[in-house]
């Protein structure tokens, strides 16, 4: 009897040994860090200003104190813990209107980051910051883009958005009326000038389609809401990131400026012609939006979503079947925790109520987060979602 205790104690101490190791790996794998530095900037650069960093892992917010990089004798740098396994993100001067840029005032791509080690440093080299003579370039919007408000109230948020309309090439020429897209990242929609990373293209894709196919669509843009686009694009609070204000964003959407659409333009108001798409945070918005209300988004263009912001989305989802048109869009460089999370949410939908036929879901092998991109993109996603049975 004493022997069997002595084996049982002993066996005790190593399951706890084992299990302390197990929890001691945990702990390192989940304090990965790496360091990024800058290492050249261009040679007009004042080193009295501040740099930081923005991108998916803090909600592309273009320059939160918290992510303010050191300035150590004009070597800028800062320890970016693994806050996801690959992270998508750029530099600024506290916000887009300077973000890095190509040394000819150019858009770059998404700078990307994956975890795969307990420490790592990485070295950048910074060409040209964007400025207001760089901004003062031509507009790239076509001539059936303008300006619906400059600043339309978001009553519920006690905040005013800029919001940008397309209309097709012949809506004055015809009585017609037209389905209707609302899009998010108002910035980056239609016009290189307002866009900080580069802009879809959609209004030249449309006038394309319309040339080549007779199809027409309205495009209704509101531009985030800066340092309040994490907050606005998710329903759920986020223990790092704060409130979440989605569900009072959408009410806007569907309370406020969607009857001033639909009063001002010919619109199809019903929900089978009235859309919502985004990407990245957008695109997880514009998921919320047609679970949550697909009495008025009947179609939901979800680019790149960040499931990850809040797992609270998957239950909610759960919870909600619907019949909407869902067009879910990844790539596979955007990193294994964004494809997992998509593949996951729509795996989830197909058992839980929703309509199969009306999901499709597409991962690019070659797509990486950013703007070039999704404009790429953009054609065969509204093609499914207003063309297609």
């Amino acid at each position: 009897m004493k022997k069997h205790l002595i084996t049982l104690i002993v066996s005790i101490i190593l399951f706890s040994c084992v299990d302390k190791s197990k929890q001691d790996a945990n702990k390192i794998i989940d304090n990965e860090v790496v360091t990024l530095i800058i290492n050249q900037l261009p040679n007009t650069h004042d080193f009295s200003k501040d740099i930081y960093i923005s991108g998916d892992f803090e909600g592309w917010s273009g320059g939160r104190e918290q992510f303010k990089l050191k300035n150590k004798n004009t070597i800028y740098s800062i320890d970016i813990p693994k806050y996801r396994k690959t992270i998508n993100y750029k530099f600024t001067l506290g916000n887009w209107e300077t973000v890095e840029c190509l040394e000819n005032g150019n858009p770059i791509e998404n700078r990307m980051y994956s975890f795969t080690k307990v420490t790592d440093t990485v070295k950048v080299n910074i060409a040209n910051w964007s400025n207001s003579k760089q901004k003062n370039k031509p507009s790239t919007a076509t001539k059936n883009v303008h300006v619906f408000v400059d600043d339309f109230n978001i009553p519920q948020l006690n905040r005013k958005r800029k919001v940008s309309v397309y209309l097709p090439p012949n809506y004055h020429t015809l009585k017609t009326h037209y389905p209707v897209l609302y899009m998010q990242d108002g910035q980056n929609v239609f016009d290189t000038k307002t866009s900080y990373t580069g802009e879809w293209e959609v209004d030249e894709t449309l006038n394309k389609m319309y040339n080549e196919t007779g199809f027409q669509l309205i495009v209704v843009a509101i531009d985030h809401g800066e340092n309040k686009r994490l907050n606005e694009y998710s329903a759920w609070d986020n223990e790092k990131y704060g409130k979440g204000e989605g569900n009072l964003y959408l009410d806007f959407l569907v309370t406020n400026l969607k009857p001033e659409i639909d009063k001002a333009y010919r619109t199809k108001p019903d929900n089978k012609n009235t859309g919502i798409l985004g990407s990245s945070l957008g695109g997880f918005f514009a998921h919320y939006a047609a679970v949550k209300r697909p009495d008025v988004f009947g179609k939901s263009g979800v680019f790149s979503p960040s499931f990850w912001y809040a797992k609270a989305s998957f239950d909610f989802t759960k919870k909600h079947p619907n019949n909407s048109k869902y067009y879910y869009l990844m790539g596979e460089k955007e990193g294994e925790e964004m494809v997992e999370n998509m593949n996951e949410m729509v795996e989830l939908m197909k058992s839980s109520g929703f309509s199969k036929h009306n999901i499709y879901k597409k991962i690019n092998p070659n797509g990486t987060h950013s703007e070039s991109f999704w404009k790429t993109e953009f054609e065969q996603a509204i093609t499914w979602l207003f063309i297609d049975n």
